[in-house]
């Protein structure tokens, strides 16, 4: 019998052993695992618009009467911008168009041979497209487009010619 209680002690004991193992973790709390966040990055995807202001200066040749005069035109200029960029997905390469229109009071007047002559441009513009490789929030690019400008070229008493240049 000594035998007999002692298996059946050795028994029972394991038994509960066996059993409370699972016990043990019920009143813990459940682990679940913390919810992913996306992290939006930065993208040079989008439109774009804005203001510029600047001072133009330059040399200026036209012809009146047979002869060769020359003048260096300057003025302020100032004007708006709009755009689009379009980054392609999963890739540093920019892709873009824009186009500008300012408002100019760029001129000069020269006199030769008695004559007063004045070259004016009222207004420029320009558009182009782009291709840029990006840097997270540093682009670097190339453009290219048309520019074209208002151009007026005035001898007094003689006449004046107006021209759009491109």
């Amino acid at each position: 019998t000594g035998f007999y209680r002692m298996f059946l002690r050795s028994t029972v004991a394991a038994a509960a052993a066996l059993l409370a193992t699972s016990a043990f973790a019920a009143d813990l709390p459940a682990y679940e695992p913390a919810p992913s966040v996306i992290v939006p990055s930065f993208t040079w995807t989008g439109p774009y618009i804005g203001l510029q202001a600047g001072y133009s200066w330059g040399d200026a040749k036209f012809r009146a009467l047979g002869g060769r005069v020359r003048s260096s035109p300057d003025g302020f200029v100032v004007g708006a911008y709009a755009g689009y960029n379009f980054q392609l997905d999963g890739s540093p390469v920019v892709l873009g168009i824009e186009t500008d229109f300012n408002y100019a009071d760029i001129d000069a007047s020269r006199s030769v041979l008695g004559l007063r002559g004045r070259t004016q441009t009222d207004w420029t513009g320009a558009t182009r497209a782009r291709i840029g490789y990006a840097f997270d929030r540093f682009l670097v690019y190339g453009a290219a487009g048309v520019a074209y400008a208002d151009r007026e070229v005035r001898v007094r008493g003689v006449g004046r010619d107006s021209k759009t240049a491109v």
